[in-house]
């Protein structure tokens, strides 16, 4: 009984991760820049830590423990995706307008540097793996996560919250550093981003490619790409 309980800790730390993304959302609706509720938005910023964290620690037991689960391969890229999305549609939002900025109608109005076009390419990029991982692994290949995808996953998981403490604690309005370093954090992680979706498109066509000469594609088109913790992508 104590080892089968042990054996779903992985998959209740996913689930963590949801409460814990929920939380987060929660804390950041209350915050209003530059210094409403910042309480709040520190809260926030532990929240979401404390959420990507059970991405690494529910990776790591899995695999210790080799278990793997139908539930952790849906659950676990769908709570990733929901924290980190949900963070950048949150760093876009009317919570980080700066209102002298925007009062005089200029172009750069975003505390935390994040502006809609760039949600939407992030959007963007995961239907599109999303969509390629669904179409290639109906065909029977494997299809599992590369290391550019696990690059992007760290870098996003990194960046919410240094922008968020800049953003809080250093107003970049009044701090330039700030300023030039949220905007450097911001444009790499979206190119980061746009750059780890290339490898998904190269392999699909390889794979298209072969299906196309009439070639049976390798069940296991890239053996060194690795697996999430319960065996689902982790792009």
């Amino acid at each position: 009984m104590q080892r089968s309980w042990w054996r779903h800790l992985p998959n209740m730390l996913t689930l963590a991760r949801l409460v814990l993304a929920a939380g987060f959302f929660a804390s950041l609706n209350v915050y209003r820049y530059p210094d409403a509720n910042t309480v709040a938005a520190q809260i926030a910023i532990g929240l979401f830590i404390v959420a990507a964290a059970t991405d690494w620690l529910d990776g790591y037991l899995a695999r210790r423990w080799d278990v793997t689960s139908v539930f952790g391969r849906i659950m676990d890229p769908f709570c990733d995706k929901v924290l980190i999305l949900g963070a950048f549609v949150y760093l876009a939002g009317p919570r980080f307008v700066i209102p002298e900025r925007a009062a005089d109608g200029e172009f750069f109005t975003m505390a935390t540097g994040v502006y809609p076009w760039m949600v939407v390419v992030i959007f963007a990029r995961e239907l599109l793996v999303t969509s390629i991982r669904g179409v290639i692994e109906a065909m029977g290949v494997d299809f599992a996560a590369t290391w550019s995808g696990k690059w992007k996953m760290i870098l996003q998981s990194i960046s919410v919250p240094v922008i968020l403490f800049l953003v809080i604690h250093f107003d970049p309005v009044e701090h330039a550093w700030s300023n030039w370093t949220i905007e450097a954090v911001v444009y790499l992680t979206v190119i980061v981003t746009i750059w780890s979706g290339v490898p998904y498109v190269t392999r699909a066509g390889a794979v298209l490619g072969k299906k196309a000469d009439g070639a049976q594609p390798n069940p296991v088109d890239d053996p060194e790409a690795p697996r999430s913790r319960t065996g689902g992508p982790d792009s």
